[in-house]
This record gives structure tokens, sequence and C-alpha cells, in this order.
């Protein structure tokens, strides 16, 4: 069997990646830079190794496909991937965002079998990533506003990637995923506050004060700018619909919010 290589294989979405294409009894290279081979991002010599004897991949960019300067090396990567046999490539990207479009528009030049999953805000930011503080703290300050948006299970956009990975059908199709409703972020938090029987609220701020919390908290300033721009400019309402995508790959509904907030408060990680 032909290996499959996933990278940012120890991510939100790509760690699940990673189960599902095992549990579908497919070999599987993990892409990440503690990984053997190595992957990295920002060292084009550790890709040629990750991707030897590999014929399909999960490309994930890290720190995001919105991030400026991605696209560029997403194609790089992506006409080095061609070039060594990879015969199908199934592309993360942030719906909205012109950078990931630009991302897209890369893999699709490639000449690779490509599928793009389009996914928004991944639910799982509360829980495992930069927003889990704010959380445990009572206070989630966002520079999004009131802006709808339908919340997105990383388990549901990584099983829309494992299909088309696996299944045929999936090819020169964009697949945009997201929950079953639209919620504001204060909706969101009020749903995490229920969950866990904590007073936890949502607090809109200003861009310049949301990196200013960021850079407060060890974050680099780059990183806290570059995030910030990338929050102003997909939350505009443009991605304030859902769609039927997981209920279309999958055969179910997609995840519920109250689900997960319920499910992840039993854990204890916002104690």
């Amino acid at each position: 069997m032909t290996t499959t290589l996933v990278l940012a294989g120890t991510g939100k979405t790509g760690r699940r990646v990673v189960s599902g294409l095992r549990a579908r009894d497919i070999p599987v290279r993990v892409g990440s830079r503690s990984a053997e081979p190595p992957f990295d991002w920002q060292d084009d010599s550790t890709w040629e190794p990750a991707l030897r004897g590999v014929d399909s991949a999960y490309v994930a960019f890290y720190p995001d496909a919105a991030f400026p300067g991605a696209a560029a090396v997403v194609g790089s990567f992506a006409e080095l991937a061609v070039a060594r046999g990879v015969r199908r490539l199934v592309l993360l990207a942030d719906r909205g965002a012109a950078e990931a479009e630009r991302c897209e528009q890369a893999v699709r030049d490639s000449g690779a079998e490509w599928t793009v999953v389009r996914a928004g805000f991944i639910t799982q930011n509360f829980s495992e990533a930069f927003l889990v503080e704010l959380v445990r703290a009572g206070v989630v300050a966002l520079p999004v506003g009131d802006v709808a948006e339908p919340f997105t299970d990383a388990e549901d956009i990584a099983q829309v990637a494992v299909a088309a990975l696996t299944e045929d059908g999936h090819a020169g199709r964009i697949h945009e995923v997201t929950g079953p409703q639209l919620l504001t972020f204060a909706e969101a938090v009020g749903e995490i506050a229920r969950a866990t029987g904590r007073d936890i609220r949502y607090l809109p701020v200003t861009p310049e004060r949301f990196v200013a919390s960021l850079t407060e908290r060890g974050v680099p300033a780059g990183y806290a700018k570059q995030l910030t721009g990338l929050m102003v400019e997909v939350f505009d309402g443009g991605r304030a619909r859902t769609t039927d995508t997981v209920e279309r790959v999958l055969g179910r509904p997609a995840r519920d919010f109250t689900e997960y907030a319920r499910e992840t408060a039993a854990t204890g990680i916002w104690a």
C-alpha cells in the first residue's frame, strides 16, 4: 500500500486525519518537526525526505494558509510533491481569506489530483489552541464584534479530508466544511459558560488591544499582528452561512457546538 503524508500531523486537524487514515489501515507518515524524517515548512531541505514513497498528502500549512507568503511556500511544496510522484493533494484552506485562495490556486496549478477542504473558525480553538487560556480566565476578548460564524469541528474537517484522500469522486472539488448553525462569539462563549457552570463572558475589543493582549502573554509581535489581521479580514460577515458538506460527504450531521461544549467541559480542560 502507498503512504499518505499528513502535514501538521500533530495539530488540531492533522492528528485527527492521521487517526482516521490509520483506522482504515492506510500507512501514514506524520509531517512535523519532531517526526522522523522531520518536516518543517520553513526548511525546504526537509521536504524531499518526507515525500519519499508518498502517493498522497494532506497539506495543512503552518501557521495558517491565510498568513502572508503561504501561497508561495505551498506552491513550491506542491510542485516538488508532484515531481516526486505524489498523485493526490488535499489542501486545508480558510474560507474567505485571500492568501488561502492563492494557496488553492497554487495546488490546482501543480498538476496533482487535488481537493480543497475549506473551513472557518475551528471549534477546538477554544480548547486546544490560543483561546483556552482566555476561557479559563473567564473573559474571551476578540476583535470580531458580533459577527456570526458556523463554528466547525476539527473532527468533521478531518473526516472530510480522509474521505478525499482515500475515496474516488473528490478530485477537483472544493468542500466547504461548516458546523450546522450560526453563532456569534458571545453565543458560543455562553454555551461554554453553561456547560462549565462558570461565569465566562465574551468581550469585543479593538484589533490594537487584541495585539497588545497577545504580546503581553508572550506571543511574538509579528505573529500577533498577522493573526489579528487575519481575524479582521475573515470576520466581516461573509462566512455567515452554513453548508451541507459534512452530511453530503460523510452521511451524518455536522457536530453541533453545544455537544462540543458539553463533552469538552467534562474533560476539565476549562477548569
